[in-house]
């Protein structure tokens, strides 16, 4: 990418998001704070967690998305059954006696992990090392994944028969665990009617591989004054209970607390929002305002604090209003 300056870039990051924002109001009414934030994601190298009840447009959020970004798309239906091989790949032995790796739906630039909580541990945990490495390993061989690489993982919460819970190993991998909320009165009207014709909308391509690639190294060049490194961390250690920084609700309420991979999706995360309201440079608005998407799958609640309907977002809204 040919620009004079950073800040030049730093403005057409804010023009491709604004013209991705356009696209996909094309497709998806509403829901603008969670597409926000799944392109923050993606801006940030990191993975998304989109979490709510069927109907939200979870799936074709993430389908539309791949089409914006003109990049490699791979869904994945976790299932019961579904094995570690149905992802990654597997050794098969061919006509000349000879094994050969045949790859998995991984080898995409974006993976759609589909009700990802329908799949029991051992399989979940396939993508771990996809994840984290941007790698899968079989037989002993390494395979590189192409970068960009994202995985873009749903999940319903109503549902608890035949469903697993996600290692929390699996959701520290996680940047942002997004909850979609139902459309507004006004918004459902406007969703019955675009898709109740014979009208159809195709997104065009807003972003190619080499530009997502551009801007997220941009993201990570972005200056942060100390005192946001600062309360980011400071935010980070105040939810680990029998701790020397835990607050009085944290040792209440929390059995475990979150772990340095939130302090570095705070900070990498404040750049992107920062960046994307005309800043450039983050302050500690920013590190809030992304917050509960970060903190919200890495903090455990006791017994205690589910008897009294203790949320994980009211211990998270303790904190950020706590005095640093």
């Amino acid at each position: 990418m040919n620009y004079l300056s950073d800040v030049d870039a730093i403005d057409a990051l804010v023009g491709k998001y604004s013209s991705l924002k356009q696209e996909m109001a094309k497709v998806i009414v509403g829901q603008d704070a969670v597409i926000k934030n799944l392109l923050i994601t993606i801006f940030c190298k990191g993975h998304c967690l989109l979490v709510g009840v069927p109907g939200l447009a979870k799936t074709l959020m993430v389908n539309t998305l791949s089409k914006l970004l003109g990049l490699s798309y791979s869904r994945i239906q976790f299932t019961p059954d579904l094995m570690p091989s149905d992802i990654i790949g597997t050794e098969i032995l061919d006509e000349t006696r000879h094994f050969r790796f045949i790859k998995g739906p991984v080898f995409a630039n974006i993976i759609l992990a589909d009700e990802i909580n329908r799949t029991p541990p051992k399989t979940q945990s396939a993508l771990l090392e996809a994840m984290q490495e941007k790698a899968v390993t079989v037989a002993g061989t390494s395979y590189h994944l192409e970068e960009p690489f994202f995985v873009l993982a749903t999940q319903n919460p109503i549902e608890q028969e035949g469903t697993y819970p996600l290692p929390e190993a699996q959701l520290d991998r996680f940047m942002f665990n997004i909850w979609l909320d139902y459309p507004s009165f006004e918004e459902e009207i406007q969703i019955v009617h675009n898709t109740t014709t014979e009208k159809t909308v195709t997104p065009g391509v807003v972003l190619s591989a080499e530009e997502i690639l551009f801007f997220q190294n941009l993201v990570r060049k972005i200056p942060v004054p100390e005192n946001v490194y600062h309360y980011a961390v400071s935010l980070v250690t105040k939810t680990r209970p029998r701790t020397a920084q835990a607050t009085d609700s944290t040792n209440e309420y929390l059995t475990w607390g979150a772990g340095p991979r939130a302090s570095q999706y705070l900070i990498i995360g404040a750049k992107c929002h920062a960046i994307l309201n005309g800043k450039y440079s983050p302050d500690i608005e920013d590190v809030k305002a992304i917050a509960t998407a970060v903190l919200r799958h890495r903090i455990v609640r006791n017994y205690k604090a589910e008897a009294e309907g203790i949320t994980v977002e009211t211990i998270i809204h303790k904190l950020l209003d706590s005095k640093f």
